[in-house]
């Protein structure tokens, strides 16, 4: 794409719920000048109980929905669980629109890896994914990978960010298998594989039993946004809050609205008939 605008480039976020906010964040970084419209869908969160041609329908329906409303320049969606199904028919819906998806970043980890162990912390549904073992057997065949799938931790970072207490004793046992000890080496790079994860990452510090380096794919993917979006819009944009779409329209509980401000988000609502919960 690289165009350059003559108003603020607008990017849509699309996420299961609020792990694409750590996304959200590193975007705003790369590119003050975007416009950003997220779009939670927690009607429906958590993906990992629905068929894959739900979760494909679904996807393209609410994507379809909000295209045709923001008409952005790019659109990210920043899951994992979505990004391994529904990237290819959305690109074909939507042939002219750049879309970036969310994969597990095992070549990074890989590639700095001295011990050769490597963990990728994910949801189940990422884990059983063809599309996850491809990437292992393409990037990290001479790593030993622990591939640990969580039902648990996506939620707990929602709930933390709800401002609803969380215990450090369930977090560490989530992440207990990603620490793995053989013949002297131990686990250097885990990799996580759900944009929720990096919302408890200061915990995982907190718990793990040695210092490992935790692969976050934000960077990069705003880092992918920027280069498509091409030189930087002048002047930046106003000010003006980005705008935040929760699919079930509830209302966010206090500390998530204030989390939401912290982030210059404010909270829009969409027309039941365009995202039906």
């Amino acid at each position: 794409m690289r165009e350059r605008f003559d108003r603020p480039p607008r990017v849509l976020v699309f996420d299961s719920g609020l792990g694409g906010l750590t996304v959200h964040a590193e975007i705003v970084k790369a590119r003050p000048d975007v416009d950003i419209t997220y779009v939670a869908d927690d009607a429906r969160f958590p993906y990992g109980d629905l068929r894959e041609d739900e979760l494909i329908a679904r996807v393209e329906r609410i994507v379809g929905a909000c295209v045709a409303s923001s008409t952005p320049d790019v659109v990210v969606i920043a899951c994992n669980t979505a990004s391994t199904l529904v990237l290819p028919p959305l690109r074909e819906r939507h042939p002219n629109l750049p879309f970036v998806g969310t994969v597990p970043a095992i070549k990074p980890a890989a590639e700095r890896s001295r011990s050769r162990l490597i963990s990728v912390l994910a949801t189940p549904g990422t884990v059983a994914r063809d599309y996850t073992r491809a990437l292992v057997r393409n990037f990290a065949d001479d790593c030993e990978v622990e591939l640990v799938g969580s039902g648990k931790l996506a939620e707990i970072a929602e709930r933390r960010l709800r401002g609803e207490r969380v215990e450090s004793e369930e977090i560490a046992r989530e992440i207990a298998p990603c620490f793995v000890a053989r013949e002297g080496l131990r686990t250097d790079q885990i990799v996580l594989a759900c944009t929720h994860f990096p919302l408890l990452l200061d915990l995982f510090e907190t718990l793990a039993p040695w210092p490992v380096e935790f692969v976050d794919p934000a960077p990069a993917i705003a880092r992918r946004v920027d280069w498509l979006l091409g030189p930087a819009c002048r002047p930046i944009r106003d000010g003006t809050p980005h705008r935040a779409i929760f699919t079930s329209a509830r209302p966010p509980a206090p500390d998530l609205q204030k989390a939401l401000l912290r982030l210059g988000l404010e909270v829009s609502s969409v027309a039941p008939r365009l995202i039906e919960a």
